[in-house]
C-alpha cells in the first residue's frame, strides 16, 4: 500500500491552509451584549472582556508572522502538533499569523460550545476567491463551499432534506452493500500471498467515490475529480493554492499560467460532471440511490447550474476524508486484535451467516459506532476547521471583531487528557454506555458543528460502517509490524509511511 503522502493535496488542505481573512484581528472591537448565560461556556460580561490585542500567541514577526517557527518546529506538514504544543503553552485560546494569515485558535469543549451558542442563522467560511472567479469567468454556479448567507441555506435546505435526515439515508444501503460486494472481490484480487494490497489508499478512494451520491462505475469518471497521478484534479487543487496567495485578479487579468491551468482543470471537472449528472436525470432508474439527484432537482428550487456546481464540490470534499478516515480505522483495529475479536463477535451476533449487513443492523451495533468514533477521536482525518465571525464576539476573556478568523482544533480536544481518559489509548468502550457520559459532547467533532457541520456526515457514517461489517467478517486484519507510525498534515491527517497491515482472509467467512 503506498502512503498518501506521494499523492496530491487534497481539498481540504486548501480549504484550511490558504484564504486571506475578510478582516484580520485588529486591536479595536466593541463586544456585543453579554449572551444569555450557558453552563460551561466561558462567557464574561462586556465590561470585563479583554481587547482581542492582548490574546497570548507566538512571536509575530513582521511579514512572516509565526511562519518561521512553525517551520522549525516540523514545517506545515507537523502543524498539528505545534498547535498542540501552543494550546499547552498560551492556553485554550491564542491568536497566530502565519504571512498575512491572521487567525485566533480555539482548543476547549467550553470555548467551541460558547461559539455554538452564538452562532447566527448563516455561519461564515473562508472565502474561496479562485473558485468564485472561475465561477464567474464561466457563468457556473456557486456551491455549499462557497456560497454565503441565504443563497447558502437555500441550496444546503435542498440536500439537507435527503443528506440529513436517518430515514432517507437509510434507503442507500443496498447500493453501498453492492459496491462494497464489488470492493472486496477486488481486494480478493489484489491481496498477495501475505495479504499486502499495493496502493490500498487508491482503491479506498475509488470505493469511497463510487458509492457517493448515485455516481456508479462507468458513470462520472473517478480520476477526473479525485486523480491520484498529476490529472485536473490535482492541477486544479495545485493552482487554486497558489492563487489563494497572490491575488486572482491579477492571475486572471495577465492570463497567466497558472490562471490558465485552473480554468482548464475546471473546465475538464465540470465537463464531466455535467455528462453523468445528465444521464441520471434524464433517465432516472426508480432506485432510491440513482434517483437522489432527481428528487433534489424535481422538489427543490434550484436550477441545473447550481447543482452541477453543489455536487462537484459534495464530491470533491466527501471522496477523500472518508477514504482517509476506513484507512485509520483498519490501521487501528489492525493494532488492537482485541478490539477486533470484541467487534466481529458483536457482528456475528447481529448479521445472519450469508446475510450482507443492513442499514437497519446497525441500530444494534453499538460497539461497532464506538469503534468508528473512537478512531476519528485517536486518528482523524481533519485537524481543524474554520470559522469567520460575522458579528463581534465575547470568546472566554476576549472580545473578538466581526471578521475574525477562527480556527477550530478539533485534533487537539480529542488527544487532550482534560478530555479523555487514557486518550493515547484505542479504547472503544468509552462510548458506551455509563462511560460515555463523562465526555463533554463538544470535545468530539469529526464533523464539523453547527449549522455549518458536514451535510454528508450520515452518509459517510453509513457508508463506514457497512464497510467494517464487510471486512472484519471476511478479514483478519494484522498488523505486519509495531514501529511507530506518525501522523503528517498533508491537508488530511495521513500517514507518515505505508501502513503495515495485512489481510487475511478468515476461513470462516461465508460468501454474501
Amino acid at each position: 500500500m503506498k502512503s498518501p503522502i506521494c499523492k496530491s493535496r487534497s481539498l481540504t488542505a486548501f480549504l484550511q491552509q490558504f484564504g486571506k481573512p475578510p478582516r484580520p484581528v485588529t486591536a479595536t472591537a466593541c463586544a456585543p451584549p453579554r449572551p444569555r448565560e450557558v453552563p460551561l461556556c466561558p462567557l464574561v460580561a462586556h465590561g470585563e472582556a479583554q481587547n482581542a490585542a492582548a490574546l497570548p500567541g507566538p512571536t509575530n514577526w513582521p511579514l512572516l508572522g509565526s511562519l518561521l517557527e512553525i517551520l522549525w518546529k516540523g514545517g506545515l506538514k507537523k502543524q498539528h502538533d505545534t498547535l498542540a504544543q501552543y494550546h499547552q503553552k498560551y492556553g485554550k485560546i491564542f491568536r497566530m499569523k502565519l504571512g498575512s494569515f491572521d487567525s485566533v485558535h480555539l482548543g476547549s469543549p467550553s470555548l467551541l460550545e460558547a461559539l455554538y451558542r452564538t452562532e447566527s442563522a448563516y455561519p461564515q467560511r473562508l472565502e474561496i476567491k479562485p473558485w468564485k472567479a472561475y465561477r464567474d469567468y464561466r457563468q457556473e454556479g456557486y456551491g455549499l463551499l462557497i456560497l454565503e448567507g441565504e443563497d447558502w441555506q437555500r441550496v444546503r435546505s435542498a440536500f439537507q432534506k435527503k443528506l440529513m435526515k436517518p430515514v432517507e439515508i437509510m434507503k442507500l444501503d443496498k447500493k453501498i452493500n453492492e459496491v462494497l460486494a464489488d470492493f472486496v472481490c477486488r481486494l480478493d484480487e489484489l491481496c498477495d500471498a501475505r495479504g499486502h494490497v499495493e496502493d490500498l489508499y487508491s482503491e479506498l478512494n475509488k470505493w469511497s467515490f463510487e458509492s457517493k451520491l448515485g455516481f456508479q462505475p462507468g458513470g462520472l469518471d473517478f480520476p477526473v475529480i479525485v486523480q491520484i497521478k498529476p490529472g485536473p484534479g490535482e492541477n486544479m487543487m495545485s493552482t487554486f493554492g497558489r492563487m489563494m496567495v497572490t491575488p486572482v485578479e491579477l492571475h486572471k487579468r495577465l492570463n497567466t499560467k497558472v490562471w490558465q491551468d485552473h480554468t482548464q482543470a475546471w473546465d475538464t471537472i465540470f465537463r464531466s460532471v455535467k455528462s453523468s449528472m445528465d444521464r441520471q436525470l434524464d433517465t432516472p432508474s426508480g432506485t432510491p440511490h440513482t434517483a437522489f439527484l432527481a428528487e433534489v432537482y424535481q422538489h427543490s428550487r434550484l436550477s441545473k447550474k447550481e447543482l452541477y456546481a453543489a455536487v462537484t464540490e459534495l464530491q470533491l470534499a466527501a471522496v477523500e476524508t472518508t477514504a482517509n478516515s476506513f484507512m485509520w480505522m483498519l490501521y487501528n483495529l489492525s493494532r488492537n486484535p482485541h478490539v477486533q475479536q470484541t467487534l466481529r463477535k458483536e457482528i456475528q451476533s447481529v448479521l445472519p451467516e450469508n446475510r450482507a449487513p443492513r442499514a437497519e443492523d446497525l441500530k444494534n451495533m453499538p460497539y461497532l459506532k464506538a469503534c468508528l468514533k473512537e478512531s476519528m477521536r485517536l486518528t482523524p482525518s481533519v485537524p481543524f476547521t474554520t470559522r469567520t465571525l460575522d458579528k463581534a464576539t465575547v470568546l472566554g476573556e476576549y472580545a473578538l471583531p466581526k471578521g475574525t478568523v477562527l480556527m477550530l482544533n478539533t485534533q487537539v480536544l480529542g488527544s487532550d487528557k482534560d478530555n479523555f481518559e487514557d486518550c493515547s489509548q484505542f479504547r472503544p468502550e468509552r462510548w458506551l454506555q455509563e462511560e460515555k457520559k463523562k465526555i463533554n459532547p463538544f470535545a468530539h467533532l469529526p464533523f464539523g458543528i453547527g449549522k455549518r457541520m458536514c451535510i454528508g456526515r450520515r452518509l459517510a457514517e453509513l457508508q463506514l460502517h457497512l464497510a467494517l461489517c464487510w471486512i472484519v467478517r471476511k478479514y483478519d486484519l494484522v498488523a505486519t509490524d509495531q514501529e511507530p507510525v506518525e501522523m503528517l498534515h498533508l491537508g488530511l491527517l495521513v500517514p507518515s509511511r505505508e501502513l503495515p497491515i495485512a489481510f487475511r482472509r478468515r476461513s470462516d467467512a461465508a460468501e454474501l
